[in-house]
């Protein structure tokens, strides 16, 4: 029996001891907590002493939602002449009404109209254009529209610079470019969240070959409007060719410009070149100087503007 009995108590000595198995609520917090430290490693930087810091400035404001919005509540409208409708409605008269940007005429159908409809546009849209502005006068006008807060400004500027009295006066590209950066910023500097879209400037030698062909058109253009591209229309002789290519090519840098300053600007959006790729014809065109849009150039200027606002994504 004492033999037995040593026996049994030397096995159970010498048999190792059973595992503890931890409990379930103690593997499911070590698994949280792993979980915790992959997530902070891969969305956070570490900073000082391997300390996380906070979601980066771009992730801050990509969780604030889209900048731009497609349905604005307000809108205010600087440029020239075409904005405000010159010539549209009676000869060398201003007609705001059926401006593309903020007119209220139910023919044309503004882009305020469309966005807000006829009785908010008429209360909630302001129109800071001038008749024959260029890029100088810009920066003023966009003084004046950030005091209304609006949610979208409309920019249509740059036709003016080109058409001078000679293609040697044209306002200089780099200097059409800081006037335009400065506009930008004094929008900026009282209404950091408002959107701006940005017109590109019309074809100016397409409305030469469009509006030469008609004879009443060519007697007013003689009169001096645009003369570095529109003075003598039916000259083809190779100085004039040249000075109308000269003029096109300025009007090209201006809308590079155009695209590029408002690229730089994350709530600007650019309209691709939709307006200077327009293959308007005369009916679009004002018959009183075949020059500017006619209402119904300003309903299509209207469309096209409209198109790119409440567009999904930026024009390419």
């Amino acid at each position: 029996m004492r033999d037995s009995s040593i026996r049994r108590r030397s096995r159970t000595a010498s048999a190792p001891r059973p595992v503890r198995r931890r409990s379930r609520t103690v593997t499911a917090a070590l698994s949280v907590v792993a979980f915790i430290g992959v997530a902070a490693s891969a969305g956070c930087d570490a900073g000082p002493a391997g300390t996380a810091k906070g979601p980066s400035a771009e992730q801050r404001r990509a969780a604030a939602g889209p900048l731009w919005g497609r349905s604005p509540a307000s809108i205010a409208a600087v440029g020239d002449s075409i904005t405000r409708g010159f010539d549209a409605c009676s000869v060398l008269v201003d007609c705001p009404e059926v401006s593309w940007a903020t007119g209220t005429d139910s023919g044309v159908r503004s882009l305020a109209v469309r966005l807000l409809g006829p009785a908010r546009a008429a209360t909630h849209s302001w129109n800071h254009a001038t008749t024959g502005a260029r890029i100088a006068q810009l920066p003023e006008q966009m003084a004046l529209a950030a005091k209304d807060r609006p949610e979208l400004v409309t920019v249509m500027i740059g036709a003016n610079d080109a058409c001078r009295d000679s293609a040697d006066i044209m306002t200089p590209v780099e200097n059409f470019r800081a006037l335009f950066e400065a506009s930008m910023r004094q929008l900026r500097g009282a209404a950091p969240n408002a959107q701006v879209y940005v017109s590109s400037v019309p074809d100016l030698m397409r409305l030469w070959s469009t509006g030469r062909e008609n004879a009443l058109g060519k007697q007013i253009w003689k009169l001096g409007l645009c003369k570095s591209m529109l003075g003598d229309a039916d000259d083809l002789g190779p100085a004039a060719v040249a000075r109308r290519a000269l003029v096109q090519e300025r009007v090209v840098a201006y809308n590079e410009v155009l695209r590029d300053v408002c690229a730089k600007d994350r709530r600007c959006r650019y309209d691709g070149g939709a307006v200077f790729d327009y293959r308007f014809t005369g009916e679009q065109l004002s018959q009183w100087d075949w020059f500017h849009p006619g209402r119904d150039g300003q309903a299509r200027l209207a469309e096209i503007a409209y198109r790119k606002v409440t567009a999904a994504d930026p024009p390419a």
